[in-house]
Parts: C-alpha cells; structure tokens; sequence
C-alpha cells in the first residue's frame, strides 16, 4: 500500500483495563484495523492522564496505577478512516475519539523499496 500526502488521523483514547467481550479495547482496535486493511495502528500507553469522568489515573508510586490511558492511533485516507470510524465508535463507551486531517511525508515498511539499508 503506498501513502502519501493528505489523510486523516484517527486517534482514540480509551483505559487501559476497557474490555470488549473478554479482550482488551484497544487490542479489538487493533484487530479491527488490519481486518479492514487500515494503513496501520499503534497503541501508546500513557503513564498519567484525566478525561471525562475527572479521576487522575497515575504510574506513580505513591499513586494507584489502574486503568491507565491508552491510544490508539490510525492514519489512513480519509475516506477509509470515516468508514472504520463508523465502526468502531460504538465500541468507545467511555473515552474518546478524535479526527485530524495530516500529511503523510513518508510511509515505508521493513522491506519495501526505499528503505535505508544498516
């Protein structure tokens, strides 16, 4: 798949303890994506945050560590993001969920053509 130029980032922010039937959020997300041949996704975990509900979800020691924030972040065309967006969204109970328009500069996977080699 080549990507280049304007495309959308889809950017959802769940806990890190929200489940969708028995398996974590963000990993059904994942799984989502590749099955509808998004151009890909990775999940960042937080180590401090607050949404919604006003609660300050910590890594720090002296802090409960439960239920961090986590990412997911998606950036294809714009039009394969609306439709996965459609998707996905009634998965978020409680998070949420952004769309911003970028520009893709380079999209290159190990092994395709252009690749620097080491």
């Amino acid at each position: 798949m080549t990507l280049q130029g304007p495309a959308k980032r889809l950017t959802i922010v769940v806990g890190e303890n929200d489940t969708w039937h028995g398996r974590p959020l963000y990993t059904e997300i994942v799984h989502r994506a590749h099955a509808a041949g998004m151009a890909g996704a990775s999940v960042f975990r937080g180590i401090e945050g607050y949404g919604a509900s006003n609660h300050i979800h910590t890594t720090r020691i002296l802090s409960l560590s439960e239920d961090l924030p986590v990412a997911v972040v998606i950036v294809d065309r714009a039009e394969a993001v609306a439709r996965f967006v459609d998707e996905v969204a009634p998965l978020v109970s409680e998070g949420l969920i952004t769309l911003a328009d970028v520009e893709v500069v380079r999209y290159v996977g190990r092994g395709s053509s252009g690749s620097v080699a080491s």
